[in-house]
């Protein structure tokens, strides 16, 4: 049984990889739930959805989240009558969020509600969020605390950060899904692999539940990691801009100082090359492949890749 850590359209992309290369019972998808929010009355979860609709096979292609051949008539006419439409609901999208919401007030845990939704959206492969309870990220800025949609959506990034907090983490335990597969006598877990999720916005919030981290840093238990900074800059959102307000280097060295001795192999981009001695030297592994997931068939194979380090790392 492999865990891929999973949030965003990144980890999205991988997760569509591993789900060719394992079968649905070799592999389990842990996605980011601190992205949620509360929206015109509505519970929507991004990543979630993200996920589901990759591994469904109905995601836009150009964006890489919403959904294919989607329609607007639900925000033209909220637009219209002088509704909020910073955060875009599409039609077919709509129907995820109404129908999630009625299920949570009438007492069905978010875990569930995704297994149902996946199924339907024929993928048989688990996908669990990390957590049941109440998790939201909130972005310190320099301009203020911000709720993470605030800041990701309605601001555009723009506001310069400072640090994150994760509210609820206290309280978070992991899901019932998730507990199952932790629990002591479960299926052995063979490995966890970091997709190239947003190290502070998607995989942070992750690690803020105490169980899931507990399991990343058990021994015996290889993880394996893929950058989502290539050639200096972030393959797709404001990650390179947070490492540069934090102050850390733009590039591979950021990420793995970031994420320390929790990773124990590491999958670069051909780019980043010269990275791979000195992140050796730091005493992890490293494969040094092209990373870029612009198809199905190169995420199975960067998927394949991955696989093949946590082989090498459970030998030893």
């Amino acid at each position: 049984m492999i865990l891929a850590l999973a949030g965003g359209v990144g980890g999205a992309r991988l997760a569509q990889g591993l789900v060719q290369a394992l079968g649905p019972g070799e592999l389990a998808i842990v996605v980011n739930v601190g992205d949620d929010f509360e929206h015109l009355g509505l519970h929507v979860s991004p990543d979630i959805d993200t996920v589901m609709y990759t591994l469904g096979g109905v995601q836009n292609p150009e964006t890489g989240w919403g959904r294919a051949g989607e329609t607007w008539n639900f925000l033209a006419t909220l637009g219209a009558i002088g509704g909020d439409t910073w955060f875009r609901l599409g039609d077919s999208d709509l129907a995820v969020h109404v129908e999630r919401t009625r299920r949570l007030h009438s007492g069905d845990p978010l875990s569930r509600i995704t297994a149902d939704f996946c199924r339907g959206f024929g993928i048989a492969h688990a996908v669990m969020p990390a957590t049941d309870d109440r998790l939201r990220t909130f972005v310190e800025t320099r301009e203020g605390e911000l709720a993470f949609q605030d800041y990701f959506v309605r601001r555009r990034c723009e506001p310069a950060v400072r640090g994150f907090r994760f509210e609820g983490a206290q309280d978070a335990r992991a899901s019932a899904p998730l507990a199952a597969l932790a629990a002591p006598g479960a299926a052995r877990i063979d490995g966890i692999v970091f997709c190239p999720s947003n190290p502070w916005l998607s995989v942070a919030p992750l690690l803020a539940v105490r169980e899931l981290a507990a399991l990343v840093d058990a021994p015996g238990i290889p993880v394996v990691a893929v950058s989502p900074i290539v050639g200096g800059d972030a393959v797709k959102g404001p990650a390179a801009k947070i490492m540069r307000e934090l102050d850390l280097p733009v590039d591979v060295s950021g990420v793995v100082a970031h994420y320390g001795r929790r990773v124990d192999g590491w999958v670069i981009d051909e780019r980043d090359r010269r990275f791979a001695g000195p992140i050796e030297g730091a005493g992890h592994r490293v494969t040094v492949t092209d990373t870029m997931m612009t198809s199905p068939g190169r995420a199975a194979g960067l998927a394949r890749t991955v696989l093949a380090l946590l082989d090498t790392l459970r030998a030893g």
